[in-house]
């Protein structure tokens, strides 16, 4: 098995459960933009991707009005969302391990880079990630493949042989693959197999355990 000595990790749904505070922070701008708020079950999708694109490609709407629908949710998930998340069982485990052994660990994430940080030193993990990336305020960068080159670029990671991309969603696996690295797709998040593989994952992690076993081969 190919050794990563790079590691770029997805945030939501990956290093944390943001369920919670993302459907609710969703749920109070839909209602501000009279949209139809369906079941809560049916919201786990919105999980992963930037607001904006969940907005426009999911709820019909334009640009300017899924801009407006995104102030709305930064407004409710700056104050209250945020918080209302927690990090998976064994994830800090795994990282203290991974920086022990001397990886490079690095985050992109489709969530505004300044959040992401409060996130991240709120669950006192911040301190595992030489580099965290996320989208702007503006939503100029927003696609999944910019936010990892960023990241990369900034820890200047230029061995993309050894670099991988550990994500739940599609677009975190073909934002690998656009930044020209490897990626693992994980099941204990919010996409499915059949999603990851169809992406192109070219390694697929069951649990936090077997995500450990893929990421230090030789422990």
């Amino acid at each position: 098995m190919k050794t990563y000595t790079n590691i770029v990790f997805d945030l939501d749904g990956t290093l944390t459960d943001p369920a919670v505070g993302i459907i609710n922070s969703f749920i109070y701008a839909m209602e501000k933009c009279g949209i139809t708020v369906p079941d809560r079950s049916e919201m786990l999708k919105l999980i992963g991707p930037s607001p904006v694109q969940s907005f426009q490609e999911l709820y019909g709407l334009s640009h300017e009005e899924a801009t407006t629908a995104v102030r709305y949710y930064r407004e409710f998930y700056r104050t209250k969302g945020i918080f209302e998340s927690g990090v998976f069982p064994g994830i800090e485990d795994l990282l203290k391990s991974l920086q022990e052994e001397g990886k490079t660990l690095m985050v992109a994430t489709a969530k505004v880079e300044q959040f992401a940080e409060t996130v991240l030193k709120h669950f006192g993990i911040a301190q595992y990630f030489t580099c965290i990336a996320g989208s702007n305020l503006a939503n100029t960068i927003t696609h999944k493949s910019e936010i990892i080159k960023a990241a990369m670029e900034r820890c200047s990671i230029t061995d993309l042989e050894h670099t991988v991309l550990v994500g739940d969603r599609m677009h975190d696996i073909l934002g690998a693959k656009d930044a020209g690295i490897d990626s693992i797709g994980i099941l204990y998040g919010y996409g499915t197999r059949e999603e990851l593989e169809n992406a192109g994952a070219d390694l697929i992690a069951e649990s936090v355990l077997d995500l450990k076993r893929i990421l230090s081969p030789q422990v």
